[in-house]
This record gives C-alpha cells, structure tokens and sequence, in this order.
C-alpha cells in the first residue's frame, strides 16, 4: 500500500514573498495538508537553497517541493534533499546543471515588455513601477498590485548568474504550471524548460502570480503532485 504524501514546503520567487501563498496554503490546510513556507532571502543562489534546506530538514516525512519563478531555480538546486519526493514548478525557471537563471533567460526571446530594470548600483534588480501590474501582478486588484510593488524584494545579480550544479528533475518526478499570460517570464521558455525537463504540464490562463489568483487551481496541481508521488 502506498503513503500519501502530507508535507508541502513552498519556496517563493524574487520580488514578492511567501505572503502572496496565504490563499492557497488555507486551501492545503483544509485539505490535511502540512504546509511550510521558506522565507528565502533571494540574496544568492546558494544561501536560498540553504534556507530551503533548513526548512526540509524538519519535516517529518517525504514532501512535495514547490517554487515558483525564481523559486524553481532554487528547488531545482534544493531538490535532491532526500525528504524531496517530488517538484512542482509554478511560473518558475526549470535550469540544468551548469546553467544559470540569466542564461535561461536569454535562451528564448525576452518579452518585448517585461518591467525588469536594470540592477541598481549595489547589484539588486527591481521591477518597474509603472509596467508592475500589467507585468507581474497581472489580474491583482489596484490596491493590491501597489502594496505588492512597494513591498517588493529585490533579486541580486549575483543569483541571475550563478549556475546551478544539479537538477533534481534528472531523478524526482516534476509537476509544471505554465502561465498563459505571463509578463515575466516567457510562456514560449516555461514549455521548451518544463519539457526538457519531462514535468507533466499543467496549463493554466493567468499572469506571474497565478497562485494568487487561482489559489485552488495551483493547490489542485500541488494535491495532484502528492497523489501521484505517494510512497510505498
């Protein structure tokens, strides 16, 4: 008889933190879902995957990984914790050993409008504010989009170009949600990236941060990842 798997650890992406989950973390929890979010300072690739390490390290059994955009570096990264049973990519970068999230990037044509300003003087990416709504925040509400902006964290340079050293996705089974509408990433790089990476693809019609605005749908991605990685 197989185990249902009941740990979530969630890994949030560069320039909104794991606040922008609370929807979709009620829906697991009402489902028996145990749920931790990582509260990844988005300052290295390296001190990310720590935290998420961290975080893992105290589950209590086999748990499903979720990132999402720059998230989905690091779970790539983070992956092959042995309490990872499986991944779950949500709008995010899927790389492969020795690539970086930049080199992704530029491995598809970059949107003609995606709001990402150029790093500041200390190496830190921001978003632009008049492109934020219709780029990252799409389908949020006025008042949500500017508490979203002005709360924003910053990506740092140093984690767009740093490679990962290993893809967990070679090994774990791998879940994707692909943003129709997304203004950050590419929709035509998150289906060349999930297939290479063999996910089984989710589609969904929504921006960046879907997982906001269709919480229950994302959760029934993350659900359907638990189902079908149980153990034996």
């Amino acid at each position: 008889m197989k185990n249902q798997i009941k740990n979530i650890v969630i890994v949030h992406g560069a320039f909104a933190d794991a606040s922008g989950w609370e929807s979709a973390y009620k829906i697991l929890k009402t489902k028996g879902y145990n749920v931790s979010l990582v509260q990844n300072p988005t300052s290295t690739l390296e001190e990310d995957v720590a935290a998420t390490n961290v975080v893992l390290d105290r589950q209590d059994g086999p748990a499903v990984l979720v990132g999402h955009s720059w998230g989905g570096t690091v779970i790539t990264q983070a992956g092959l914790h042995d309490k990872v049973a499986s991944l779950v990519y949500v709008a995010a970068f899927v790389p492969q050993e020795g690539e970086s999230t930049l080199e992704l990037v530029q491995s598809e044509a970059i949107l003609e409008v995606n709001g990402i300003l150029a790093p500041d003087d200390k190496g830190l990416v921001y978003l632009d504010k008049d492109l934020f709504n219709a780029t990252f925040a799409t389908g949020q509400s006025a008042d949500k989009s500017a508490f979203m902006y002005d709360s924003q964290i910053p990506l740092t340079v140093k984690s767009f170009i740093t490679p990962v050293t290993q893809a967990a996705w070679r090994t774990k089974p791998s879940f994707a949600i692909l943003a129709t509408d997304d203004g950050t990433i590419n929709p035509v790089l998150e289906r060349s990236m999930y297939n290479r990476a063999g996910c089984v693809i989710t589609e969904m019609t929504g921006g960046h941060t879907l997982f906001m605005t269709k919480p229950e749908e994302v959760a029934n991605v993350i659900i359907e990842a638990a189902e079908r990685s149980a153990t034996a």
